[in-house]
This record gives structure tokens, sequence and C-alpha cells, in this order.
């Protein structure tokens, strides 16, 4: 979904990010709601060592983007293989996405002890 502006901001239920060049963008807080999800992946992608940045693109850069994914409750975190019928990047997950969501999911599995704090266990 476009802003007011034209400008990407979200899926109907979930947070865009795109990676170019292996710096991470995602809109900023500017045009769309906080989500736990998102504030997780930006933590993690930034103690990976990924450059992140919250800042408006356009739907021109996602098409150019060598990946693409959504984060959200539900979607936790999704690989986009094509928007408007466009493959991004290769068509399928990237070395980044998959990098970052490996992490996630050890991080929800309770696998990794340093963020162990944002767990309650059942």
């Amino acid at each position: 979904m476009l802003d007011a502006e034209g400008y990407v901001s979200e899926a109907s239920g979930e947070n865009i990010f795109i990676v170019r060049d292996r710096k991470i963008k995602t809109t900023p807080l500017t045009s769309i709601l906080p989500g736990i999800t998102r504030d997780s992946i930006i933590t993690l992608a930034r103690d990976k060592g990924y450059e992140l940045v919250e800042e408006r693109f356009t739907r021109d850069e996602l098409y150019i983007a060598d990946e693409a994914f959504f984060t959200g409750t539900a979607a936790e975190l999704t690989p986009i293989r094509e928007v408007d019928d466009r493959p991004i990047g290769a068509g399928r997950r990237g070395p980044v996405t998959e990098d970052i969501q490996n992490t996630f999911f050890d991080v929800i599995k309770g696998k990794n002890p340093k963020y162990k704090n944002w767990l309650a266990y059942v």
C-alpha cells in the first residue's frame, strides 16, 4: 500500500522492508503503525551489523530491490518473491532475508540466549 504522497507504506497487515546492496530500508513511523515484530527485526538486523535506515521509499525502489520481506505478528518474517508481477531480486528469499529470518526463528524458539528476555514461557 502507498501513503497519501505515493510512497510505499505497508501491506494490509504487515510492515515492509527492502534490501539493496545489503543495506536494509523500512518505512518510518510517519504513515504506519508501530509493530513489535518490526521492532524486533530492526534490533536483530542492527545487532547483526546490517545498516538499517527508517526512510520513505518509492515503488520503483521496491521494484529494483535485491530482496524484500514482510514482518508482522502473523507473517513473522516472510520473504517477498514478486510485486506487481515483477520479481524482486532473484525471485526468491535472498541471503540477508535468510540470515535475519533464521536468527528471528532461533530467538522465538528460545535458541538464542541473548534475547531470552523477549520471551514469555508458558
